[in-house]
């Protein structure tokens, strides 16, 4: 991550940007559905999986019904293959706010990658460079003890990052370790003391949140057989038949491809594949919690009542909107 080197797009009202974040099967389409019937919405996705083309099952993208009705931006931009940074995401993001705002209509931004939300909130932090040799350290150490054996170890040096960070996310886990191993400060006190100016958006954080946490569980294993059932698996199959890709790389990493993977090798039964990719997908909705209960600025409300919630969300919006056009 490094720090940009751009001018920011001027933004042309300001008006705040509104966000609908979560975790993961809170419901964020179909509040985005409700909101763009009364308002003049357009929705900026948040989410480091649904950039990806070819990935529309395992990442719940809007189907084409849904695109027709609603404005969506940031979906399929990004081939498999390829990186997409948090630093793009913020080049992107801003952009596609101020051009929003030049047509008069009201963007918000949805998604659960709580990195790019935390990149618009504070900037981007410039970090240590890469040395090339303490990875190779660690990564070797790695290989003898397992990555989920090198999260304990972040754990214990940087607990903010590591909490934010699945046991499997060797990339980042190795990034955080090795700002760590060079610096001795961690990773996350770089972040929150060599930001960049905050950016000069005023940015409104609408927090979707179980009010008991078993029936989002149960939310979440009911979405992800709905998913089997309309042909997760050929999709990855297709994924994984253009040879070119690897479980390797960020795309594949993804909670549902990163377990199905194996299926399509021969190296998993489905049954099992299944049971690791709903614990897997629990796991993320955890880490998402932690990263929005951080936040007590949030305006939170109880995603298992959606019609109150809904209600509450349309009145915070069109209030808000209101006394920004008086002004």
């Amino acid at each position: 991550m490094t720090r940009l080197e751009h001018n920011t797009p001027a933004l042309i009202s300001d008006t705040p940007v509104w966000c609908i974040a979560g975790p993961t099967a809170a419901g964020k389409s179909a509040l985005c559905t409700k909101i763009a019937d009364i308002l003049p919405a357009e929705f900026i996705n948040v989410d480091s999986a649904t950039i990806y083309q070819g990935m529309d099952i395992g990442t719940a993208k809007p189907d084409a019904e849904e695109r027709s009705r609603l404005k969506h931006h940031l979906l399929d931009i990004v081939d498999p293959a390829q990186a997409y940074s948090v630093a793009r995401f913020y080049d992107d993001a801003t952009r596609l706010i101020a051009e929003i705002q030049a047509r008069d209509h009201l963007p918000i931004l949805v998604g659960g990658t709580m990195m790019y939300y935390h990149t618009l909130m504070h900037g981007l932090a410039e970090l240590p460079s890469a040395d090339p040799a303490v990875r190779m350290q660690i990564e070797a150490q790695a290989l003898q003890i397992g990555w989920p054996a090198m999260h304990q170890k972040l754990v214990q040096v940087d607990p903010d990052t590591a909490a934010r960070l699945a046991p499997a996310d060797k990339q980042r886990i190795g990034r955080a370790l090795e700002v760590y191993q060079m610096t001795g400060k961690p990773l996350s006190v770089w972040l929150q003391s060599q930001t960049t100016p905050r950016p000069a958006i005023p940015l409104r954080l609408i927090s979707l949140e179980p009010s008991e946490r078993q029936k989002l569980h149960h939310r979440i294993e009911m979405r992800f057989d709905e998913m089997l059932e309309q042909g997760l698996l050929d999709e990855v199959q297709a994924l994984y038949q253009r040879g070119d890709l690897s479980p390797e790389l960020p795309s594949i990493r993804c909670v549902g491809y990163r377990q199905m993977w194996p299926v399509i090798t021969g190296e998993e039964d489905l049954k099992s594949a299944r049971e690791k990719a709903i614990i897997a997908t629990r796991q993320l909705a955890k880490r998402q919690m932690t990263w929005l209960r951080s936040m007590p600025e949030r305006m939170a409300v109880d995603c298992l009542d959606p019609s109150n919630a809904h209600q509450e969300i349309l009145q915070a919006l069109q209030s808000d909107l209101s006394k920004h056009t008086q002004n």
